[in-house]
């Protein structure tokens, strides 16, 4: 990787973009969110900073593609990566990034559209299964986001593995895991590069970024122009990733800003979580028979 880059393959802290265009690498944000969805930042803003930063952007807002559209609309003289964050109703959040937004608006529209929940940033109606089974179908990248996430929900793969929803078989399913979230702690994000090594996956890293300041803060780096040659690089795993992290107070300004946007779906939102958290309420009750038994 270092002959490739001249940068390690993982590497914490903030981006020096400067450099990063010295070796004549691109650093696309890989995992941002628009008003599309969950956000309140515009596309046009987005754009006009990644320009500014000179960097590339994918756009990749919760079981939608408008974003997108629009900011390939706008054509701005940054590296777009079409993509998108499916929800999965058994729990992770799943990155499918495409060669082109045809090929994206195709996929949204004969697998995804129909399958929102009633709290549509929040799930859809596809199991992570499914949604490996209709990626396959396509020229895309599938990498696992935040694996390790959030908090005590159920939203990471790894997470899902190691709690034994999921067999570890799984993870042949993916590309590649996002191992540097800026919503995710640095230990959290270590054990996700940890485990892409170890398995041989693709590597990426995204600001997972809801509000304009967030943008830029995690970089994912090849050299490439296109988004063909970006994604292709990543496949190869001739890129590099790095960034830092979210403090405190940056998670809790983004979790203000985010939760007007889940305000009208309280209810359907509530119910989502609930099944999601079923896997672990069987968990806890079966442990807790067990040991009940051993006391005996």
């Amino acid at each position: 990787m270092s002959d490739q880059t001249t940068f390690p393959r993982v590497s914490f802290g903030e981006p020096d973009i400067a450099a990063i265009r010295r070796r004549g690498l691109t650093g696309v944000d890989m995992h941002f969110h628009t008003n599309h969805s969950d956000s309140p930042t515009r596309v046009r803003d987005a754009l006009a900073l990644a320009e500014k930063k000179g960097i590339g952007l994918a756009i990749t807002d919760h079981n939608a593609v408008s974003g997108v559209i629009e900011a390939e609309r706008r054509k701005a003289p940054i590296l777009l990566i079409p993509g998108i964050e499916i929800s999965a109703w058994d729990g992770p959040h799943i990155l499918l990034y495409f060669f082109s937004v045809g090929d994206l608006t195709d996929c949204y529209e004969k697998q995804i559209a129909q399958k929102k929940s009633s709290s549509p940033y929040l799930a859809t109606a596809l199991s992570t299964p499914e949604i490996a089974a209709f990626a396959d179908d396509y020229p895309c990248l599938m990498v696992a986001a935040h694996p390790f996430g959030y908090l005590l929900f159920n939203k990471g793969l790894a997470k899902c593995i190691e709690r034994r929803y999921f067999s570890p078989r799984m993870y042949d399913a993916f590309d590649g895991l996002e191992v540097i979230s800026g919503g995710m702690s640095r230990s959290l994000n270590q054990r996700a590069a940890d485990v892409a090594d170890s398995r041989g996956m693709c590597m990426t890293g995204g600001t997972d970024g809801h509000l304009l300041s967030d943008l830029g803060h995690v970089l994912t780096c090849a050299h490439a122009e296109t988004p063909e040659e970006f994604i292709e690089a990543v496949l190869r795993r001739k890129n590099c990733v790095m960034g830092r992290e979210k403090n405190l107070m940056e998670k809790c300004v983004m979790a203000s800003a985010m939760l007007p946007q889940y305000l009208p779906y309280t209810w359907p939102s509530l119910q989502v979580h609930y099944r999601q958290n079923l896997p672990r309420i069987r968990h806890f009750i079966e442990n807790y028979r067990k040991e009940t038994k051993k006391r005996r």
